[in-house]
């Protein structure tokens, strides 16, 4: 093992181990946050030397001395980086040749390594380029944006950085938009996924457009969600009013549609049944979750013999035929839960009594419901229609929900 030059990262690392074996019960508010200010200013000039390190393995050659080519692609086996941020530090070591000022104050932490990766996207090479040609003294807007970044907020090091660089090729063509564009999910082993994304501006205003007429569309008395978890749903709204409307483009002779399979014994177990389903794109749900999507979907019953192999593959049965869900849909006029606005479009058709509990689908068992109040139906809440037209909601602890001093909401058509 090589030794570090005067033992420094040692030290360092023995330092952090004292750190790490502090007690942080005994401090509470103010005296915490001055224990995490100088930690702050240790991450950002611990950045600003990876950074600067990295460059010179890159310039050396060192990634090949552990068989790789780049260090890019050591940053992600040895360091455990995701691809994205690999790159990031990268290009940060490389801008720091070029950017003298910015360097300073990065490894004096006054400037934090977003900020740097930001300042440094002047010194990719096309941009250098196109500075040499014009006479732009870089020097200046080194200058110039590091001391935004050191003054300002990161949005504000980001606005500069594009306005100088849109200055920079004020005459060019006009970028393709779908060239920046990306999307990139992660499946994570219990099936729920993350992900993250880069539009362009327009692409941007799009998407947030379309979120926002969900989001203040299905704004309910009391509901308390965080705007994030709100924006989340509405993104899962744009999805299932897209797979319900049938538009999508064909995907192998069938329209795209979310699959799920489950034994026939865990659909009408009754018990919850986790990691009983599988979904189409390889997530595990338990046996409720799957009867819940059932309720409103297709059933297709095949048969199996004990190698696993289809012996007989049943017609596919719609739970609910169009012309039930249509009267539903102009008996109830949106989602039946108490305080909830939601349109018809948004709502699934919910049994009252569950059809693997012999309910029947037909128009006098059924309910129209959104998805988050879909759920709270499968997880305990109760919906029931009384007979003048109205529908109560009730807890799981048995007490109503009212949306005003005795009053349970309007009365809702009859279906002819």
């Amino acid at each position: 093992m090589i030794e570090p030059v005067g033992g420094v990262v040692d030290e360092l690392m023995a330092s952090l181990d004292a750190l790490a074996a502090e007690d942080l019960a005994p401090l509470f508010g103010p005296a915490l946050l001055e224990r995490l200010r100088p930690l702050l200013a240790a991450q950002n000039r611990l950045a600003a030397e990876i950074a600067r390190t990295v460059r010179e393995c890159e310039v050396s050659g060192a990634a090949a001395g552990d068989g790789l080519k780049s260090m890019g692609s050591w940053l992600c086996g040895h360091g455990h980086l995701s691809a994205r941020e690999a790159a990031r530090v990268v290009r940060t070591g490389r801008a720091l040749e070029h950017l003298p000022a910015m360097a300073a104050a990065f490894a004096a932490d006054e400037v934090t390594g977003g900020q740097a990766a930001v300042i440094g996207r002047v010194a990719e090479p096309e941009h250098l380029a196109a500075a040499a040609e014009q006479d732009v003294d870089l020097g200046v807007v080194d200058a110039l944006l590091t001391g935004v970044a050191v003054t300002a907020p990161h949005a504000d090091t980001a606005k500069a950085v594009h306005h100088y660089l849109d200055r920079l090729d004020e005459d060019g063509p006009e970028p393709d938009p779908t060239e920046g564009r990306r999307l990139v999910i992660t499946r994570h082993g219990d099936g729920s996924i993350t992900g993250r994304f880069d539009l362009d501006a327009v692409g941007g205003e799009k998407l947030q457009a379309a979120l926002e007429s969900l989001v203040q569309a299905g704004r309910g008395a009391g509901d308390e969600r965080s705007r994030a978890q709100q924006s989340a749903d509405a993104l899962v709204q744009l999805c299932d009013n897209q797979l319900a409307a049938g538009s999508l483009p064909i995907l192998r002779g069938h329209k795209p549609q979310v699959i799920v399979k489950i034994d026939a014994e865990d659909l009408v177990d009754p018990a919850t049944g986790r990691g009983a389903a599988d979904m189409g794109f390889g997530a595990t749900i338990s046996a409720a979750r799957a009867r819940w999507l059932a309720c409103d979907g297709n059933i297709t019953r095949i048969v199996m013999d004990p190698d696993g192999m289809p012996l007989d593959h049943g017609r596919t049965v719609r739970l609910f035929p169009p012309h039930v869900r249509r009267a539903a849909e102009v008996r109830d006029g949106g989602c039946v839960f108490t305080g909830c606005a939601a349109p018809t479009w948004w709502c699934d058709v919910h049994h009252l009594l569950a059809w693997i509990d012999g309910g029947a689908t037909d128009l006098d068992n059924a309910a129209l419901l959104c998805e988050r109040h879909h759920t709270k139906v499968h997880h305990g809440f109760r919906v029931e229609r009384q007979p003048d037209g109205r529908w109560r909601t009730w807890r799981p602890d048995g007490t109503e929900i009212l949306i005003g001093p005795g009053r349970t909401g309007p009365p809702l058509a009859t279906a002819a």
